[in-house]
């Protein structure tokens, strides 16, 4: 999984850079938030962001927005990290849409933890948007009887749309994949036993 570190501060991309590989991640960094955003446009493979609060060309909440804002980037998770500690900031880089929020100078063993509470929901995505395809896949593949059936009133065969005069459980089979099992009313049980005697 690929992540994108963007931090004006060198030394601090840097440390982030390692805690994030150290947790199997491949990770791309940049120093400014107009390279993170060109980055992003680019690069479908990005899962992860952690972006610094304040960076020249587009700042952190700024990002978080316009990712927001991009449905093909929707999925991706968005930590901004901040020496920003008050509530408001807090509140506003959530509002802005991030994921979570970690306050500088962070601890590792926090960020740790943070990101892999991030790569969870990543998977969870993953596991439901799989999910939602194979539905999709399995409700485009579903047969459905509609409309106005065209019935012989004698013999109870219905007419295909080709002309063609077929018996009511072959015709539902084919169009719908129900099966049927065949047995014997009591009504019609009755009429049989009367022919025997």
């Amino acid at each position: 999984m690929r992540a994108l570190v963007a931090d004006d501060d060198r030394v601090a991309a840097r440390v982030l850079q390692r805690t994030l590989e150290r947790l199997g991640l491949e990770v791309v960094t940049v120093h400014d938030g107009a390279g993170a955003w060109d980055l992003l446009q680019h690069d479908p493979t990005i899962a992860l962001c952690v972006l610094d609060w304040m960076m020249p060309g587009a700042d952190g909440p700024d990002l978080c927005r316009r990712i927001r804002r991009d449905e093909s980037r929707a999925h991706v998770y968005v930590m901004l990290l901040t020496a920003r500690q008050s509530r408001e900031d807090l509140i506003a880089g959530l509002d802005a849409g991030a994921d979570d929020y970690l306050v500088k100078p962070f601890d590792p063993e926090e960020l740790r933890a943070r990101v892999q509470v991030g790569l969870r929901v990543l998977g969870l995505q993953a596991r439901l948007a799989e999910q939602v395809a194979e539905l999709k896949a399995a409700l485009s593949q579903v047969k459905q009887l509609r409309g106005l059936l065209p019935i012989c009133a004698y013999c109870k065969s219905i007419r295909s749309d080709e002309n063609y005069w077929q018996e009511v459980d072959h015709y539902v089979s084919e169009h719908s994949g129900v099966q049927f099992s065949h047995g014997i009313c009591p009504k019609c049980l009755e009429k049989v036993m009367k022919d025997y005697e």
